[in-house]
């Protein structure tokens, strides 16, 4: 059933990717309100500026009143992706939140946008089979529960070959994948949905890789970079000073080259079932694997083991759409006191396929504080400590075995 709308000239605020599902939307919402649609887009990365022109004109010739792109890089990094790297998350052990960490970003930014123009009417492209149907529409209601939300793709179970045919029939433009291949890129990453996704047998093809198609094909000869880290926060390349943004799109275009951060990850959904996408996280995937070297030397083993203890349930709630929840907060707030003396900086080896920790310096090392020297020399400590430790530290097994030693008495005499 199609939603009723009030009378009135309100426009239509259109979250707009450019894919096959909001391309579809803008003269479908157009044609079935009369209202006109303004399209949005929320720049959370991987759009330059041939690709903002790109979407402004197919925007427009698609039948929208205006074109919007608000840039929100820096402040997805600040809200979102810093507090990714601190915490080393990775779900399912495998996959950075590409893409739909920053739903919630973008959520936010298309409220405030809907307030600034005037509309109480807002609507997304997303499926009722995917987790981004739930990360806008709480962010949305959280923020904004006045708003009017339209879900024509969900509500109304469009299939993608159905949103390519009406596109046809009217001559308007079709994006550049069409209907095989589902495309989301971000600042941290990109994510791929294709038939190859729909089940758990096969890779999607090589063609279809956005950032490294033919990395393997070409490989390229071994290159070394340096990446800074300032209390947790990655601040430098090759010895260069960058802001966060710059330093991840620099580290997406050198991993790209050698296929670093491919993947296909396999999990559980928001809404319960298992789900299954490919994606590309070249900036991703060296940070976190920098980022965790780094903290392994300047920070204590307890330290460590907390911080890992809440960065799965952090990393849950992202993946959900919960950013919003205070304990988010809380979250962070941890995040933030751990990162005190996470700076230095990592050797990164890049090899096709890897990103190769090959070194990491500190002047907060832990590991250069101790004068002894790992299997080689005691240090703050002398031989006899070490035989006295190793006796101490048997203790508590040595006593579970004599507590339980008549049972081995009475096993032994049964026979």
């Amino acid at each position: 059933m199609t939603p009723t709308l009030p009378p009135g000239s309100e426009p239509i605020l259109l979250a707009f990717s450019g894919g096959l599902d909001t391309s579809f939307l803008v003269p479908w919402l157009a044609e079935t309100y009369g209202r006109p649609v303004v399209t949005v887009t929320v720049d959370t990365g991987g759009i330059d500026d041939e690709a903002a022109r790109t979407l402004e004109e197919r925007a427009r010739s698609l039948g929208a009143q205006d074109h919007v792109r608000i840039d929100a890089k820096r402040a997805y990094f600040d809200q979102v992706i810093k507090y990714l790297i601190m915490g080393n998350i990775k779900r399912g052990q495998m996959y950075p939140l590409c893409v739909g960490a920053e739903r919630v970003m973008q959520a936010q930014t298309i409220a405030e946008h809907a307030r600034k123009i005037g509309t109480h009417i807002v609507a997304h492209g997303c499926t009722a089979a995917g987790n981004d149907q739930v990360r806008f529409e709480v962010a949305l209601r959280t923020l904004a529960p006045e708003l009017t939300i339209l879900a024509p793709v969900r509500d109304q179970a469009f299939k993608r070959p159905e949103q390519l045919a009406y596109l046809e029939q009217r001559k308007l433009p079709i994006p550049p994948y069409g209907a095989a291949y589902s495309i989301n890129r971000g600042l941290w990453g990109v994510t791929i949905g294709g038939q190859e996704t729909l089940t758990s047998e096969d890779t999607i093809p090589e063609h279809a890789w956005v950032l490294s198609k033919d990395a393997f094909v070409t490989p390229q000869p071994a290159e070394t970079h340096r990446v800074g880290f300032e209390q947790g926060v990655p601040s430098s390349l090759d010895g260069e000073r960058l802001d966060p943004v710059t330093l991840i799109e620099r580290l997406e275009a050198i991993g790209a080259r050698f296929g670093v951060g491919r993947g296909i990850h396999l999990g559980d959904t928001i809404i319960g079932t298992k789900g299954r996408v490919a994606f590309e996280a070249p900036a991703a995937e060296a940070l976190i694997a920098a980022h965790r070297e780094l903290e392994k030397l300047v920070m204590t083993g307890r330290q460590q083991r907390i911080k890992e203890m809440l960065a799965g349930p952090y990393g849950d709630l992202i993946h959900e759409g919960q950013h919003l929840d205070p304990v988010c907060r809380d979250i962070e707030a941890l995040f933030v006191a751990s990162q005190a003396r996470v700076t230095g900086e990592v050797k990164l080896l890049y090899r096709p396929g890897h990103a190769f920790v090959a070194g990491v310096t500190s002047p907060y090392s832990i590991m250069a504080a101790s004068k002894g020297v790992y299997g080689e020399a005691a240090g703050e400590w002398s031989p006899a400590d070490a035989l006295g430790f190793s006796k101490m530290v048997a203790l508590p097994g040595m006593f579970w075995a004599r507590a339980g030693a008549h049972d081995n008495q009475a096993s032994g005499g049964s026979k």
